[in-house]
């Protein structure tokens, strides 16, 4: 704690530090890091298993871009990683926030800490800046395993644009991670118990993953018509309707940037009309117009994180930690 007493500005660098070594030796991280790698090893070998089929495939517009086909190949046995990793994500960041104020409050430590010359904003960027760090550096790992891997396997050079996905997919895998990481620390900070905080974030996570969809269901289902009483325009109106809803969950806005990342042949996120779809030729699209596409749902997870951490900082600012 002496080293602290510098001044405000070196802090920082000192509390990331901490915080990097207690997860790096805390079993819960060294588990989920394990559960992530072998989904990975999982994926990878499924993938490189059935590229030959998937690259020979005339009508597939993707086929030339073999290593986005190493994240989207499958068999149907396992889904392929990106779809893994839109469970295990939201599980890595709250495992690695769930803790993070209440654990300190309880063990004594915080009060300490904050006796220190840091401001508490300090505190909290350290604990967000350190986790996502680690997994951050984590999946860059995987992605650099991947396309070596490839390289490797088939011999094939990696094209630009391919480079620019993949790493566009790490970039928003990170977002994903950091949005429920914002989420377990505000409930560490709502919440003494670190129990009470780790099932409310784990409650939050399975209705979004499970419940929200059959609740959307339902709800359309008890004031829409039938199908066969509704006109084209009417259909479409509330299929982009349900797809709005749908975008409320953080799952969803991953699911949509991802797979429009990976799968350069996405051209909408919605339904579209027969004469959208006459004369379409279908071909992948450049980098900058995926991009474009999915630009609404990686602004909505990084506003959706930012509020998080925004209700963070005003309830700990107003917290009485020495009681």
């Amino acid at each position: 704690m002496n080293r602290l007493k510098g001044n405000y500005h070196t802090a920082m660098p000192i509390l990331v530090g901490k915080e990097l070594g207690a997860h790096m030796q805390s079993w819960r991280f060294l588990i989920l890091v394990l559960l992530i790698i072998l989904t990975f090893v999982t994926s990878m070998y499924v993938s490189f298993t059935n590229l030959r089929s998937a690259v020979s495939n005339m009508q597939d517009p993707d086929k030339s871009f073999v290593y986005l086909k190493l994240l989207t190949t499958t068999d149907n046995s396992i889904p392929p990683f990106h779809v893994f990793l839109n469970f295990l994500a939201p599980l890595l960041g709250i495992s690695l926030g769930f803790d993070a104020i209440n654990s300190e409050q309880n063990n004594g430590t915080l009060t300490r800490l904050i006796a220190q010359p840091i401001y508490r904003d300090n505190l909290l960027l350290s604990k967000f800046a350190s986790s996502l760090i680690l997994i951050a550096s984590l999946f860059l790992v995987l992605v650099l395993l991947m396309v070596g891997g490839g390289l490797l396997a088939t011999g094939v050079g990696i094209e630009v644009q391919e480079v620019l996905r993949i790493f566009g997919f790490w970039l928003i895998s990170v977002v994903f991670v950091g949005f429920w990481l914002s989420l377990a620390i505000l409930l560490s900070v709502k919440f003494k118990q670190a129990a009470t905080s780790a099932l409310v974030a784990i409650g939050i996570w399975l209705f979004f993953t499970v419940f929200f969809p059959i609740v959307v269901n339902l709800l359309v289902r008890s004031f829409l018509p039938s199908p066969r009483m509704m006109s084209e325009a009417e259909i479409l109106y509330y299929n982009e309707l349900i797809s709005t809803v749908m975008r409320l969950s953080p799952g969803q806005l991953f699911s949509d940037a991802s797979t429009t990342l990976l799968m350069p042949s996405v051209r909408s996120l919605g339904p579209l009309t027969m004469e959208q779809m006459i004369g379409a030729i279908p071909a992948p699209l450049p980098f900058k117009e995926s991009v474009m596409i999915v630009w609404p749902q990686v602004s909505g997870l990084i506003a959706a994180t930012c509020l998080c951490f925004a209700w963070t900082y005003a309830s700990f600012m107003r917290r009485e930690i020495r009681s």
